[in-house]
């Protein structure tokens, strides 16, 4: 059994090969040419369509903190649960906005902007599961427009850490 796996008539004996007439590096490879200009873009004119919509977005962006908080006053925690549900099918179309490449800049600094005013309302929300949703629903939305950026405004959710110390409560 051959365990080396070399075949026998590829064995070097060990004739060097001379090299003394040869100039190395004589000729230098030819340089590529150099590509052509590309043709300038037109700048980009949008749809009407598109401008529509973006607008429609930006205005349900700068709504959404102020009908955010008028549901909490309204339903309170479970207001908070409802709208966080519709801010869900808001995500999904932005989502699909930028997939097809019509979101403007505009559009999407007003959705972090939004992002941050929610975090920043006083909702005295006293379910953990609902704080969590919604800070889920604007991780999602934030990951979606700039992955790369770590956020650290996020609400902290305020279990018991000990079972004994809440029966105490």
């Amino acid at each position: 059994m051959d365990i080396s796996s070399k075949q026998a008539d590829t064995v070097d004996w060990g004739g060097e090969v001379d090299y003394s007439g040869y100039e190395w590096f004589k000729d230098p490879p030819p340089r590529p040419e150099p590509p052509p200009p590309q043709a300038t873009m037109d700048n980009y004119v949008p749809q009407p369509g598109v401008i529509e919509q973006n607008e429609a977005f930006d205005f349900a962006l700068k709504s959404a903190p102020n009908v955010l908080y008028a549901r909490f006053k309204q339903f309170g925690q479970l207001g908070v649960l409802a709208w966080c549900s519709e801010f869900g099918e808001l995500i999904d179309a932005l989502k699909q906005l930028g997939f097809d490449g019509n979101m403007f800049v505009s559009t999407r600094t007003q959705a972090l902007k939004t992002c941050e005013d929610i975090l920043k309302l006083n909702l005295d929300i006293e379910m953990q599961i609902i704080v969590m949703y919604l800070s889920s629903q604007v991780a999602r939305l934030r990951r979606f427009l700039d992955s790369d950026r770590q956020w650290d405004d996020y609400p902290k959710p305020k279990f018991p850490l000990d079972p004994n110390e809440y029966a105490k409560q």
